[in-house]
């Protein structure tokens, strides 16, 4: 029986021209035997500047809708994932080779383990790229640390959002992506290592992309008043998930 891998894309019209890039880094995975992906394109808005840089094929799926921000868009297109687990592959960036396996492999390999997040690497401008000083040693992060690293660093994650990858029963049971102008990603991020231990890659998983027009990289994101709501309300849902003393623990063997 074949088995599948939802890779969920947000995208707006001008990211959208980054598709191809991040389709060629998706197209070169190598999954075990037995598995298929399928690539789930969720346009944040309804234009016609995203719809000729989806490719032609039938793993692939695109749907518009009204804008609401890429953690919306990433919640909506889960109406069409069909696989037992959901990759975030942003439209600005790229995998890795091998990614996709190794998010798979360990998450076939420990029912316990509810997602797996990996090394990111900055994809400069000019084509170079820089990593990041301090991640983790490989392998598994406990329930809770995420939030207290990151309410000891500034509000930044040990482990980075983008790349992340969930159990598909897990993601929807939190309602998928927060409902914030952004840093959605680490919300959702906190919630799910309030309830379920996770697992870091120190392989390089996914190329970054800095380039003018990302979210972050826009003067809103660091607005004091915003940032301090957007902290706030996702630390209460993460403590709030840990206080209510709900856990994803599945200790059945692997199929």
């Amino acid at each position: 029986m074949t088995r599948r891998v939802t890779v969920v894309t947000a995208v707006h019209a001008p990211s959208a021209r980054f598709l191809p890039d991040a389709w060629a880094s998706l197209r070169g995975q190598e999954l075990p035997g037995g598995w298929e992906w399928e690539w789930v394109i969720q346009e944040d808005g309804a234009t016609d500047e995203v719809r000729p840089y989806v490719p032609e094929d039938p793993r692939v799926v695109f749907h518009q809708g009204r804008r609401g921000g890429p953690g919306v868009a990433r919640t909506i297109a889960l109406a069409h994932a069909r696989g037992a687990y959901v990759k975030v592959l942003d439209a600005d960036d790229r995998l890795t080779p091998g990614a996709l396996a190794r998010d798979l492999a360990v998450l076939e390999a420990d029912r316990a383990i509810g997602w797996t997040t990996s090394r990111a690497l900055d994809l400069l401008p000019d084509g170079s790229t820089a990593g990041f000083p301090g991640d983790p040693d490989e392998g598994p992060v406990e329930r809770g640390a995420v939030l207290d690293f990151w309410k000891r660093n500034d509000f930044r994650a040990q482990v980075h959002p983008a790349t992340l990858c969930v159990r598909r029963d897990l993601l929807t049971a939190l309602g998928g992506w927060m409902a914030l102008p952004a840093s959605e990603d680490t919300g959702l991020l906190l919630a799910l290592n309030a309830v379920s231990r996770g697992w870091f890659s120190a392989r390089a998983g996914l190329l970054y992309r800095k380039w003018e027009g990302q979210v972050t990289g826009q003067a809103a994101h660091v607005d004091p008043g915003e940032r301090a709501a957007r902290t706030a309300v996702a630390e209460a849902r993460a403590r709030a998930l840990a206080d209510l003393g709900w856990s994803c623990r599945d200790d059945s063997p692997t199929p």
